[in-house]
């Protein structure tokens, strides 16, 4: 946290599989930082967009001048309006595919969220049920997909097992 905290502009970069709990994670350092937090969960173009969405953190929500992110509409399954960020601020930005080698280059930190499949899957079913399940295959084909082209967990200052989150976590809420 003192390294977060020293940097000119904190932006921390949190992955790792659907269900992991990069979501909860987030919720807590975000305002232990006093951080904007984006979730890539409302910029995902769709079932098939984790890599447009990690592109779109380069492109968009890390770009150097006029940071923003696009939402995704999807119930109308189209792109919806845009956000401004705040150059000066930290951030976080939290999502399946964030941690690739082109944006860790524009981040402070990076931290990889790991928990074995079943658990994980177990978790993102029941906190999404019918909405997820059907589309459970083809988005744990594309975090592999990026995870074998990327390897986010070795791009990370600190990878964090389920416990270790928790107790993180703990940590934060005991600070705020």
């Amino acid at each position: 946290m003192a390294r977060l905290r020293r940097a000119p502009r904190p932006v921390v970069l949190i992955d790792g599989g659907s269900g992991s709990g990069k979501t909860t994670l987030a919720q807590a350092l975000a305002p232990a930082l006093d951080a904007q937090l984006v979730r890539l969960d409302e910029l995902y173009p769709g079932w098939d967009g984790l890599e447009a969405a990690s592109r779109a953190v380069h492109d968009d929500v890390l770009a150097p001048i006029g940071p923003r992110w696009r939402r995704w509409d999807w119930v109308a399954d189209t792109a919806a309006e845009w956000h401004a960020l705040d150059a000066a601020l930290p951030l976080v930005i939290e999502g399946s595919g964030c941690l690739s080698r082109a944006n860790r280059a524009r981040a402070s930190f990076g931290i990889w969220v790991e928990l074995d499949a079943p658990t994980r899957k177990h978790r993102a079913l029941a906190r999404d049920g019918d909405t997820y399940a059907p589309h459970w295959d083809r988005w744990a084909a594309q975090e592999r997909s990026f995870g074998r082209r990327e390897h986010p967990w070795r791009l990370a200052d600190l990878v964090l097992r389920d416990e270790d989150v928790a107790r993180l976590v703990d940590g934060l809420a005991s600070l705020l």
